[in-house]
Order: structure tokens, then sequence, then C-alpha cells
């Protein structure tokens, strides 16, 4: 694609009333793509209700358009715009978790261009919880349709800097509204049968939402990618750093042993490891993405972590895995979807 001027805004999440978010609004009310902060990780917005808005977030990110994208509103009379009903667990849903990181998949009432629902009945919905992003979609009253602001493929973005790397030229412009909090995207929950299920897992757990709708079933396309995805993150290679990860399953002297049979083998080897671990592990490069025992910490240093690594300096990237309960399930998730291989230790 052809090289775009970028602009750049640094915005203070806590005094959004600026001139600054007028301009980044602007460009969104001119079909233009923008990047923004929400609570999850950096989306990249353009108008959900423009075919030609939509496609230039395609062609920033090299996104395949079999994929849909989520529709990012202001306040729940603006989902009622896009779709033809909400019916009542969605009602639930968005009273306890709202704003916050979580997508309900919805029928569409077919305003929103196609390539936002990829030809599907269905459109994903969500209202952010971050100042900068409320603000933005308040002043441009646009539904914004708004994946992760990355190069396809790549670790989402948790930073403004991250956006910087993948987006510099690619994209109208980048809102710095400082790092993001959850740190995984939102849990994608279709709400168009006769009971949740949960597409994606994130920043809302299934025992979170199973406290106010009851039973929620996970999709089994999470793990079928032959399925037609209803939701972002599942299908294709998404979440890869620079170098191949290997994802490890087994205790830290099995951990410890991959590591040095790779160096035997003339490998430089990254490690990503909880702070309990860290100091147990030796490695060319060691990077800490959290305590085991707060698995929503580490939701929110895993992409940092993934993209700290450079092929400059590391041939291979190991990680260990975490276990797969609450958040850990969302992490674990995004971890298989990056990794190359998963190594098992025998039982």
């Amino acid at each position: 694609m052809s090289t775009t001027e970028t602009k750049f805004w640094t915005i203070d999440p806590s005094n959004v009333d600026s001139i600054q978010i007028e301009e980044a609004a602007a460009l969104l009310e001119d079909n233009q793509a923008v990047a923004f902060p929400t609570e999850t990780v950096y989306g990249l917005g353009a108008n959900a209700l423009n075919e030609q808005a939509v496609q230039g977030i395609f062609a920033a990110k090299g996104r395949p358009a079999d994929n849909p994208l989520i529709v990012h509103v202001a306040d729940k009379d603006q989902i009622e715009e896009v779709v033809t009903h909400i019916p009542q667990m969605a009602h639930k849903l968005i009273d306890a978790f709202t704003p916050g990181p979580l997508t309900l998949i919805l029928e569409s009432n077919g305003s929103c261009a196609s390539n936002v629902t990829a030809g599907l009945p269905s459109v994903g919905v969500r209202i952010p919880d971050h100042p900068v992003a409320r603000a933005l979609l308040q002043a441009c009253r646009l539904p914004l349709a708004a994946p992760s602001a990355n190069r396809s493929g790549r670790p989402s973005p948790t930073s403004a800097e991250h956006v910087y790397k993948d987006l510099n030229g690619r994209v109208a412009g980048i809102v710095d509204g400082g790092p993001t909090g959850v740190g995984v995207e939102s849990t994608v929950v279709d709400c168009t049968g006769a009971r949740p299920v949960i597409l994606r897992p994130g920043g809302i757990t299934k025992e979170d939402l199973e406290e106010v709708v009851g039973p929620t079933d996970f999709d089994p396309a999470l793990v079928n990618q032959e399925e037609k995805p209803k939701s972002p993150g599942m299908k294709y290679t998404h979440y890869a750093p620079e170098a191949p990860l290997w994802l490890v399953e087994g205790d830290l002297a099995f951990l410890q042993r991959q590591i040095e049979q790779l160096q035997q083998n003339d490998k430089r080897v990254g490690v990503i490891v909880s702070q309990e671990h860290a100091e147990q592990i030796q490695a060319d490069e060691v990077q800490v993405c959290g305590s085991r025992a707060h698995l929503n910490e580490v939701a929110v240093h895993l992409y940092s972590a993934l993209r700290s690594f450079s092929t400059d300096t590391i041939d291979v990237i190991l990680c260990e895995s975490f276990p797969e309960h609450g958040m850990g399930y969302a992490v674990m998730n995004r971890l298989k979807k990056a990794a190359t291989q998963v190594i098992t230790q025998d039982k």
C-alpha cells in the first residue's frame, strides 16, 4: 500500500476534552483509519457504516477479509442502531459488564458494511471502558469497526509505541492514551442462540459470565479451524512474535532441558516465565510476564513480552504454560495461537 502521513497525538486519559480528540474524530468522519487505546489493547478504528473506510483497516493490517471485525460503540443506544434486537441474556451482560472488555455477537440489522461482518448475519459489538476511546466515539458519533492495531499475525499492541512500530505510514493517525489495562482482547460471547457461547476467551472470564447468565459454553470452533469464524481470533495465525515460539508444558527442569538442547545446537534462546520461576531459569534472554498467583497480571504483560524479543539476538522463544482457569484460559488461548509448536513433558 502507499505510504500515508500518520498524525500522532498524546492524550492524558484524565483530560480527554481536547482539540486532539476532535482532530482524530474528524479523520474518522472522513472515513480514514485511526488507532486508539481501549482497556484491552489498542484498536484500529474506521467508520463501520462505510465499506471503503473499513477496507482501509484490512489494507493497513494486511488482514484477511473473511475475518469479521468488532464494532465499538459509545453506549447501549448505539448498539441498538446496528442490531435487530437485544435478547434478554445480552441485556443482562450489558448491564453487568459494560463498559468493559466484553463483545456480544448479536443479529445484524444490515446497517454495518458487509466487510465488517464478513457476510455473516450477525455482528460483534462492544462498549469500551477507556476514557480516550469513549471520548473519541462520542466526538465522532460513529460506530467504529476496530480490530487490534497491529500488522496481521503479530502480537496485539498494548502501547502506542507498538502501534507506531507496526502501522506508522499505513494509517491516518495514532492516539497515544498510555498503556492498556487488561492486556488481552475482549471476551466474545455469542448471544444469538438459546444460551451464551464463548467464541473467544478474554477480559471477562467464563466464571464471571456464569454468575450473571448461568451455564455458558465454549464454542467447539475454538479448536476447529475449518469453521467459518464468527469472531476475530478464531482463524489464522495470531499474536506471533518475530522468532518461533515454543510453548512448553512441563516442570521447570523440563523447560531448562529444552533450553539447553537448543543452545547445544547453537540456538540463542529467549524465555518467557513467571516471576516465581525467573531466577531458576538460565537462558540467553529472560522476560518476566507476571505472577502465576495473579493471572490477570500475566495477561497485562503477555503481548509486551512476546514483542520484546528480536531475531537480531534470539533464534527461538520458549514460554512456560499457565493454569487454564479464569484469566489463564485467555492467556493460554493466545499462547497456543502464537506458538509454532507445543512441547509436552511425558508423564
